[in-house]
């Protein structure tokens, strides 16, 4: 589907570049239909049936004017402004990709309904869950580095950390005003499309990594239940925008969670080898044989273990059998977290687990 845009603006130079950048980038998304009269614009609000209105703020526009199922934001000069005259308010002169998100936003806020359904369609993404059993194994670095060998190789790669108290902006860094407690606000309330909030939301690292920037609080992340968690991931897996999403996530025995973890079309366990680590990841697959027959789900057999920061002097395999190896990472003493991740993402175990996933 396409969204059908009207821009109302008085400067006829800005009005014709945005409309071509529009036209160029996105006319498989946009439909747009550009004004520098008032009343013929409004007019046309009422015969047409326009789902997102942009006015220059020299303009003065009323909310009887504009139809209800219209989302409509003010386009102003002045950065950091989130509202002018009491409604949403848009830089004009932030990059192209940056305003189409934003009217993705004011869209999805409009829409009837959460659809499920992402902007593109398209099947055969495949989700990686990273976790671990024990604590300080590195499986969030682990889990960017691997997003980022396959964002190298071509791949359209979304990270995402489900971490209670994880932090995507760690490790990534890009342009946008979202946050992923705007798609928990968004889901929660049940305001509009769940496919454009969450395509609205996402940024871009230089690396080629899509992420989310990360909740504003910690607390946001809790109030987030596994089943919201499966519909987040159903979505972004029917969109067809990406090949592999890369899940950063908490250990739990929960059934719930549990559940989540067998949709997942890999299971990767991150341990360091050190005694402590070995013995809480052999207690924790005790547990998960037990509870796949408790619970009829099946894991095992989906998941392996990478083994980072391993040492050849302090770092032991673990003694739990049955699940695959998929390699290890050695230890990198004394790197700041970007030249850590330039390290690791050129390790051969990320090779390995494309292929066997």
């Amino acid at each position: 589907m396409r969204i059908r845009l009207a821009i109302l603006e008085s400067d006829t130079v800005y009005l014709n570049r945005i409309v071509s950048a529009f036209i160029i980038k996105y006319a498989d998304k946009l439909e747009v239909y550009s004004f520098t009269d008032k009343d013929a614009a409004i007019q046309f609000l009422k015969s047409a049936r326009i789902d997102v209105f942009l006015a220059g703020e020299s303009f003065q526009v009323t909310e009887g004017e504009i139809p209800s199922a219209c989302g409509f934001a003010y386009l102003v000069e002045e950065e950091d402004i989130r509202t002018f005259r009491g409604a949403e308010a848009v830089n004009k002169f932030q990059k192209t990709e940056m305003i189409y998100r934003r009217i993705l936003g004011i869209f999805s806020e409009k829409t009837a309904a959460v659809t499920g359904v992402g902007m593109d369609g398209g099947e055969g993404c495949k989700a990686l869950a990273f976790l671990s059993a024990a604590g300080g194994t590195g499986s969030s670095t682990a889990a960017a580095a691997c997003a980022m060998n396959f964002a190298q190789k071509g791949k359209r790669v979304l990270y995402l950390n489900l971490e209670r108290f994880g932090s995507a902006d760690v490790f990534f860094s890009g342009d946008g005003s979202c946050c992923f407690g705007d798609v928990i606000y968004a889901l929660k309330r049940r305001m509009g499309s769940l496919g454009m909030k969450l395509e609205s939301a996402v940024r871009h690292d230089v690396s080629g990594v899509f992420f989310f920037s990360s909740t504003r609080m910690a607390l946001d992340m809790g109030e987030l239940e596994v089943g919201e968690i499966r519909e987040i991931l159903g979505v972004l897996r029917t969109s067809g925008a990406y090949d592999y999403l890369i899940l950063d996530m908490d250990f739990s025995l929960e059934q719930a969670f549990l559940k989540l973890l067998q949709e997942c079309s890999s299971i990767i366990f991150v341990a360091d080898g050190s005694q402590g680590s070995n013995v809480k990841l052999e207690r924790a697959l005790e547990s998960l044989k037990i509870l796949e027959d408790q619970c009829g789900v099946k894991l095992l057999m989906k998941s392996g273990i990478l083994y980072n920061r391993f040492s050849s002097h302090t770092s032991r395999k673990t003694a739990a059998c049955g699940l695959r190896e998929y390699g290890g990472m050695g230890r990198f003493e004394g790197f700041e977290t970007q030249k850590l991740l330039q390290q690791l993402k050129a390790q051969p175990v990320f090779d390995v687990l494309e292929r066997e996933v």
